[in-house]
């Protein structure tokens, strides 16, 4: 009788044993499943707190549009990098491969791919859109008049720059003063860059989805500010497609 009862003393620690051992694992899956649950609230709530401050941003935006220029933008041949080429409406521009035998002259930029709209800004604000879908790198925004044009360009606001690019087919840059790289949710086809000179403020907007992708802040403008535009290196054909600046009619 002694004998059987430790037997089944025995049986019945290890069963608790085993018993303590799956409740353990279920609550350590269950912390587990608690903490990834608590993760996915929190990423969720972020989104919706950015999803509120774009259309706080659009609401606010819609009331500068009021007294806004629609640009007619037209591009400046004068300022052009001798490898691109640009369509003779002065609406498109791309990378050509072989350079031209242009002047240089103290506007052309000589080593940038870039080119600048003919007309600059110094009040007000005013707004262009460019269509890049088929490119897998572009770069586009507003630049100073005093920008340095000759060798290599740090593109940054600190040295007159406000450009958001896309660089290798899917990442999108604010080329802010240490570069913020941007997850969008929609590819953009056409991108909208809207300026308010008094304001400090350059904004980029997805013009299909009608959304927000970012916007230069708090900025201090002292000088005329011209439109850019680089439809980056044509990367063998793969990025041959133009930059293709939008035409508004007295109507729109």
């Amino acid at each position: 009788s002694v004998e059987l009862f430790s037997d089944l003393m025995r049986s019945i620690e290890r069963c608790l044993a085993d018993l303590l051992e799956m409740m353990e694992e279920k609550q350590k899956t269950a912390e587990k499943q608690d903490e990834e649950l608590i993760q996915e609230l929190q990423q969720e709530i972020t989104e919706l707190k950015m999803r509120n401050t774009e259309l706080d941003h659009l609401l606010h935006t819609e009331d500068h549009f009021q007294l806004l220029q629609v640009m007619d933008v037209t591009l400046d041949p004068d300022t052009a990098h001798p490898i691109l080429i640009l369509s003779n409406d002065g609406k498109q521009v791309r990378h050509g491969d072989i350079e031209h035998g242009l002047p240089n002259n103290q506007k052309r930029f000589d080593h940038c791919t870039c080119v600048l709209g003919k007309d600059g800004f110094s009040s007000g604000r005013f707004y262009f859109e460019v269509q890049v879908n088929e490119k897998t790198k572009w770069d586009l925004g507003v630049a100073k008049e005093s920008i340095n044009r000759k060798g290599k360009v740090t593109v940054s606001p600190q040295d007159g720059f406000w450009v958001l690019g896309l660089w290798n087919e899917n990442e999108y840059w604010a080329c802010t003063d240490s570069y913020v790289l941007l997850s969008l949710r929609v590819k953009p086809q056409k991108v909208g860059v809207f300026v308010d000179y008094e304001e400090g403020l350059v904004s980029f907007y997805n013009v299909e989805s009608k959304s927000h992708i970012y916007s230069f802040t708090g900025q201090s403008f002292t000088e005329k500010l011209y439109p850019l535009f680089s439809p980056c290196r044509n990367e063998k054909g793969t990025n041959s497609a133009p930059l293709i600046i939008s035409s508004f009619n007295s109507n729109e």
